[in-house]
């Protein structure tokens, strides 16, 4: 991988007797991210967001260092240009779908141009018809276009997707992963993501990382990752 493309993290964190110690790259395009629970991929995406830190390692993204604990550097979490997209999605209840998605939009910027993000990205996950309800009356994949809309719209340099179509039938997951995958090659940045599920993996067809016990057990084509991981 280019070195000022994409992201590169050497981690190692130790929590209540576990330790995830990894190592990977992901350039721009879909990195799946494979492996049971409880193998700590939630930890090294948070660890990469800022919300977890490190006891070693270091985490760049496009040559930009966001943790280095030998040289004692941590960029704070608003700092690093990261979205994310959580299980639980963690929209805000009280607000439409347009102002979950304008909510981490910079503020300094000009009221139209702000508009004109939201708008963007709304309509790049084809959630537009739904920018004034609140989450309430939304199905779950509409919910879920409106998270990864608002992921984008602050024009991130790479995007962390935590298992976010765990609770969705086979075929909408698929449809949502190729739309990832669209999205991705539109922005050219990295998306790394969580999931157990190999045949939404295999919709898109790109690179993916396999973890077992806090370790990375395999990195590689998707065929070669998922033969890996269906091994004894």
């Amino acid at each position: 991988m280019d070195a000022e493309r994409g992201l590169s993290v050497r981690l190692r964190v130790a929590r209540g007797g576990f330790t995830v110690d990894v190592a990977f790259e992901a350039p721009p395009g879909v990195t799946r991210w494979f492996g049971p629970s409880g193998a700590g991929k939630s930890t090294v995406l948070a660890c990469v967001a800022g919300l977890v830190r490190p006891d070693a390692g270091r985490v760049t993204l496009d040559g930009a260092v966001l943790f280095d604990a030998d040289a004692g550097r941590e960029a704070p979490v608003h700092a690093r240009r990261i979205g994310y997209v959580f299980q639980s999605l963690a929209l805000f209840p009280h607000m439409t779908a347009r102002e979950n998605v304008a909510y981490g939009v910079d503020r300094a910027l000009p009221r139209d141009e702000r508009a004109r993000r939201v708008d963007e990205a709304l309509e790049r996950f084809s959630a537009a018809h739904v920018a004034d309800r609140r989450p309430a009356s939304l199905s779950g994949g509409e919910a879920q276009r409106v998270a990864l809309a608002r992921a984008i719209a602050t024009r991130p340099r790479a995007v962390l997707l935590d298992e976010p179509f765990s609770a969705l039938d086979g075929a909408l997951r698929n449809t949502l992963a190729r739309e990832i995958r669209r999205v991705s090659e539109a922005l050219a940045v990295p998306f790394v993501h969580v999931t157990h599920h190999p045949r939404e993996a295999r919709a898109v067809g790109d690179r993916a990382v396999l973890m077992r016990g806090g370790r990375v057990v395999a990195i590689g084509p998707v065929d070669d990752v998922l033969g890996a991981a269906e091994e004894p």
